[in-house]
């Protein structure tokens, strides 16, 4: 990669990273169904204008309607739900290292459903060494934790799994020939449109206190910092670095959540949550050995 596209790859962790930290925030005031609504409704808003800006349309048909929709309950709906819920009950750096296992979760469904991504012997191995590393962090965990926070980072394990069928459901936008830019659009467009009525009937947000400037400037920032900017970040590497190298975020992520938990939210770092991080990501290496050649040809011994 160009000394530009690292940047874009360390500024997309950061945006990213950056979510478990506005969700910190955001919790002390918001419900999870409104956090949700706000980032995925702002986030359409923002993407919607700069098409606009830049001139370009989505070509609408029930195929891409369809598309959307499923794209955006897979990829949106469920795993933001999940991960904000799941942050009530565990801390955000705990939350950010087992989203970590997102590309574990991804291997494993694209070798249930598809045929030209079967998992081998490697591959197997980085799966299991991986997971070997979020049952290191959770069994170490439930020895000293309530059943809620159990449940929370179950909650997290299911995003990501939610992410994992995301990502091989969302192939079938490369046949619809659907520019990156109205991909992202259209599926907020349509998150939006599931989550929105569901936040008015459940949470009635005219009822709650006026939020205060953090809680409003959380909103902002999960939605238009790691939500917009992410997606503009995310298809431009996408398309000039590569799913490979794009992979490199996912070990990245859990570097800014941490700093930002534990500097600004006052969050704890415990001695098994850094030993199921460093089990996780030597299962992502083995599972991709590409990213071990990467590494050692970046950054020479």
């Amino acid at each position: 990669m160009t000394g530009f596209e690292w940047m874009l790859l360390v500024i997309l962790s950061v945006v990213w990273g950056g979510s478990f930290f506005f969700n910190g925030i955001a919790l002390r005031e918001f419900p999870t169904l409104s956090i949700v609504t706000a980032r995925v409704g702002l986030a359409a808003l923002a993407l919607l204008f700069l098409m606009k800006m830049l001139g370009q349309g989505i070509q609408l048909n029930r195929q891409i309607l369809k598309a959307f929709f499923g794209m955006s309950f897979l990829n949106n709906v469920v795993p933001f739900s999940l991960i904000v819920w799941g942050q009530q009950h565990i801390a955000s750096v705990v939350a950010s290292i087992l989203n970590a296992t997102t590309p574990l979760f991804t291997m494993l469904v694209a070798h249930w459903f598809t045929t030209d991504e079967k998992i081998n012997p490697r591959r197997l191995l980085g799966v299991l060494t991986g997971m070997g590393g979020v049952g290191l962090m959770m069994g170490l965990d439930s020895m000293e934790s309530s059943g809620f926070h159990l449940l929370g980072q179950s909650a997290i394990l299911l995003a990501a799994f939610s992410y994992g069928l995301a990502g091989v459901y969302g192939k079938r936008f490369a046949q619809l020939e659907i520019p990156s830019l109205a991909t992202a659009t259209g599926q907020l467009c349509a998150s939006s449109m599931i989550l929105l009525p569901l936040n008015l009937w459940i949470d009635q947000p005219w009822t709650m206190a006026i939020p205060s400037i953090e809680g409003m400037g959380s909103l902002l920032g999960i939605a238009l910092l790691s939500t917009a900017l992410a997606y503009v970040i995310y298809f431009r590497l996408l398309k000039t670095a590569g799913a490979m190298n794009l992979l490199l975020v996912t070990l990245l992520i859990p570097v800014s959540a941490i700093i930002l938990g534990v500097f600004l939210l006052d969050e704890s770092l415990e001695p098994q949550h850094l030993y199921g991080m460093a089990v996780t990501s030597l299962g992502l290496l083995i599972m991709d050995w590409r990213l071990l050649q990467f590494f050692r040809k970046t950054f020479p011994a």
